[in-house]
């Protein structure tokens, strides 16, 4: 590329490229980036992803692009007619010789005021103790009774009653309605969420409203609403904007919601999930008792195989005694034919020791006449008297001569 001298020989002629280039060269060393605001107009986006536009006040107006590596990271598509802040610097397009901006980042005007706003209420609030999750209500698992601060005609309003309609059709439901946008609306906001706390009627307040920029939220970014929800003696949700939508009345609530629908979920739980859940403890109900059931009937079970009654006690004890009766019967029987056999034994020794048994072989006992047994000579004497007992019979007999 040809390198241009910023101040060219009066005598030089130059070509219109040349020209070209070294005003852009010029204006491009003398503006650092800066931010310039306008009006947009005549805005078209190139097939190329590329943005190209107007920015007009009510004097001037000046040519401007933005690529497609710089748009794809603005959170909104401007439209004509829109106010914003552009951070840019200047060039020069050199193939039509048209002075322009190069825009590196767009915002809505007055964007930077509101945020340096919604971060100084915030540190102020947060100093104060009003975002401590100390001071956060619980919410609870089943309300009766619901309000909701909203705009009566939004479809914020519409969501939260279908969700709630189709979670837990049968909880009273009170609206409190309130602008949620334009002069005035964040005091309104303010009175209904008071009114709500008041009266006392509902177990818990949802706050809500649809999406929009954030001049369309501002009002519950204002303090009055703020303290106004710190104050509530309701548990509250705050359910306002989208996902990615935060607000000062968010950190303030005892719960934040993405959606407004989400703070409808947040709100109740679902029916059909309480329906299931009881439905498991039933199931799970039913197995257990079936179990203790079994349990019990196994037990009775086993003690009436031990259990027995009166009858079979009688029949039982009848046996136990036939059976004793048997077993006593044959001790006896034993003991008898013992002392049979024993006495039998002493009578086969009493007859071999009976005197008269030997009497029967030819034997003889002498008695003197006091009637003991002679069984020495020298218990006698000549002329002796003495009886003589035989087998069978008995004799008198003198002593004639002893014989030692």
């Amino acid at each position: 590329m040809t390198e241009f001298n910023a101040n060219p020989s009066p005598n030089k002629v130059l070509t219109v490229t040349e020209l070209n280039r070294l005003a852009r060269n010029i204006l491009e060393q003398s503006f650092p980036l800066f931010w310039v605001s306008g009006e947009i107009s005549n805005f078209t986006r190139a097939a190329s992803g590329h943005w190209y536009f107007s920015l007009k006040d009510s004097g001037a107006q000046v040519r401007c692009v933005m690529f497609k590596g710089r748009n794809s990271y603005v959170d909104f598509m401007p439209r004509e007619g829109d106010k914003i802040e552009a951070r840019c610097t200047v060039t020069l397009y050199e193939a039509r010789g048209d002075f322009q901006l190069t825009v590196e980042f767009v915002q809505r005007a007055g964007l930077g005021a509101l945020f340096e706003a919604f971060e100084k209420l915030k540190i102020k609030l947060a100093t104060e103790g009003l975002f401590d999750e100390a001071n956060k209500k619980s919410i609870p698992k089943h309300p009766k009774q619901i309000g909701i601060v909203t705009s009566a005609d939004a479809a914020a309003l519409r969501d939260v009653l279908t969700t709630l309609k189709r979670r837990m059709p049968n909880i009273s439901v009170i609206i409190y309605p309130t602008p949620v946008q334009g002069k005035g609306a964040a005091q309104l906001i303010a009175n209904a969420i008071n009114m709500a706390s008041h009266r006392a009627e509902c177990d818990l307040l949802i706050i809500c409203r649809g999406g929009g920029s954030i001049e369309d939220l501002w009002q519950f970014n204002e303090e009055v609403v703020a303290r106004a929800v710190a104050q509530c003696a309701i548990p509250t949700i705050s359910g306002v904007g989208h996902e990615t939508d935060f607000t000062i009345c968010d950190f303030v609530a005892d719960i934040r919601a993405a959606t407004p629908t989400a703070a409808a979920e947040l709100a109740v739980p679902s029916r059909e999930a309480l329906l299931h859940g009881l439905n498991q403890l039933k199931l799970q109900l039913i197995r257990t008792m079936q179990l203790a059931l079994n349990q019990r009937a196994q037990s009775l079970d086993y003690i009436a195989r031990r259990l027995i009654s009166p009858a079979q006690q009688v029949e039982q004890q009848k046996m136990q005694l036939a059976q004793i009766a048997y077993r006593l019967g044959n001790l006896v029987t034993q003991q008898l034919n013992s002392k049979q056999q024993h006495l039998l034994r002493l009578g086969q020794n009493l007859q071999h020791l009976n005197p008269q048994a030997v009497l029967t072989r030819g034997y003889a006992f002498v008695q003197n006449s006091d009637g003991a047994i002679i069984n020495s000579s020298i218990q006698l004497k000549s002329g002796d008297a003495v009886k003589l007992t035989l087998s069978h019979g008995s004799a008198d007999a003198i002593i004639s001569k002893t014989n030692t």
